[in-house]
């Protein structure tokens, strides 16, 4: 019995030295189940001193919350906002007190000290606040999606184009979600060899009650592959490393909210890249039952390995995000991502200071929205009788 214990001290400690992260056991055999790491996030101040300054236009989606932290942690400071609804406007204000509420876009437009427009606007609305804010000199952060049509894509090139200033859509489900952000390190360190495909999953739920009226209303929000599934149009060129790709084929359909005629609760899409595969499912259907806003998932395929990320939870086991799962030629591993740390913030901070794209290249940025676009505009919509 000691030589057993004795062994498990060995593998343990081993472990820990050759990975430099810890290791705990799960339960059963040590020698036959998958090695437990936690990522530690390295040491650091709660924001980086401020290296700029921005504004926000339009607080229609709650992700400009973490949007505009995630500039605050990167070096950026507010300075005011602009939300035409007045209880929106109140929302905020509790959130970020220090930053005034202004009464007219224009102010912050026109202010030559606010380097950074940041924007969650009611969907169709975004493209249009983004070439204001370019032709004003400014860079712009939008929430996904950045537009909805390819006639607004085609505008917003355009005018990036004329300007030179950065239009980044802030695709959260991997710039936000810490497991997504430790796949890509270990994707790029050639943990699971070339990746082959990807597989999104972006259930969502619907809480009707709480919703504005534009949300059911599809030429507001672009419908259901534009909105929700340029999440997954991102990650599927970042993982395959794919700089041009097609749609093979996407649906849509609206199953259970007939009730709402323009809406979609579900569209699925097949994608080929010129360095790999993918497919997309999104849907509004995450059951009241589940702790969480929807159990999104990831699986990265590749020649040497596998990647799956559940990112909001796993399911009746961690009420908890940030999971990911790996399996590779050399050992079946689990990471817990929960300490992993966010660089879109930063990164993108230092991309208007030096005028640099190591966040996401605006090429990458537009390719993705454009790809969501097309699988939107080519849909088959099916009946289910």
């Amino acid at each position: 019995m000691k030589k057993q214990q004795d062994r498990r001290s060995f593998l343990r400690d081993t472990s820990l030295k050759l990975s430099g992260l810890g290791m705990l056991p799960f339960m059963g055999n040590l020698d036959s189940e998958p090695k437990f790491y936690k990522e530690k996030a390295p040491a650091f101040f709660k924001s980086l001193a401020p290296k700029i300054k921005f504004g926000v236009i339009g607080t229609n989606h709650g992700h400009i919350y973490s949007m505009a932290n995630a500039i605050i942690r990167g070096g950026g400071e507010l300075v005011g906002f602009y939300a035409k609804e007045n209880d929106l406007a109140a929302d905020f204000a509790k959130r970020f007190p220090n930053a005034p509420r202004v009464n007219d876009e224009n102010m912050l437009l026109e202010n030559k000290e606010i380097h950074l427009i940041l924007s969650s606007a009611i969907p169709n609305e975004r493209a249009a606040i983004g070439i204001k804010a370019m032709r004003a000199g400014k860079d712009y952060m939008v929430d996904k999606p950045g537009l909805t049509d390819l006639k607004q894509l085609k505008e917003v090139k355009k005018v990036q184009k004329e300007t030179g200033r950065i239009f980044s859509i802030v695709y959260s489900e991997r710039f936000e979600n810490r497991a997504t952000e430790k796949a890509s390190e270990l994707v790029k360190a050639g943990a699971i060899g070339k990746v082959l495909q990807t597989i999104g999953m972006g259930p969502h739920r619907m809480n009707p009650k709480t919703r504005p009226a534009w949300f059911f209303e599809k030429k507001y929000f672009g419908g259901i592959i534009t909105d929700i599934a340029s999440h997954q149009f991102d990650q599927f060129l970042h993982f395959t490393g794919s700089t041009s790709a097609q749609v093979v084929a996407s649906q849509i359909g609206n199953f259970n909210n007939k009730q709402y005629p323009t809406f979609e609760d579900f569209g699925d899409v097949m994608l080929k890249g010129n360095q790999g595969m993918g497919y997309i499912r999104v849907d509004w259907f995450t059951p009241d039952g589940l702790k969480t806003w929807g159990d999104g998932r990831l699986t990265i395929l590749g020649t040497e390995g596998f990647i799956e990320i559940r990112k909001n939870i796993d399911i009746a086991r961690k009420d908890m995000g940030n999971h990911l799962y790996m399996a590779n030629s050399k050992e079946t591993a689990y990471f817990d991502c929960s300490e992993f740390p966010l660089s879109y913030g930063e990164k993108l901070v230092n991309d208007v200071v030096n005028r640099t794209e190591t966040a996401m290249t605006q090429d990458h940025c537009f390719l993705a929205m454009e790809l969501a676009l097309k699988a939107q505009s080519k849909a088959q919509k099916i009946e289910i009788v």
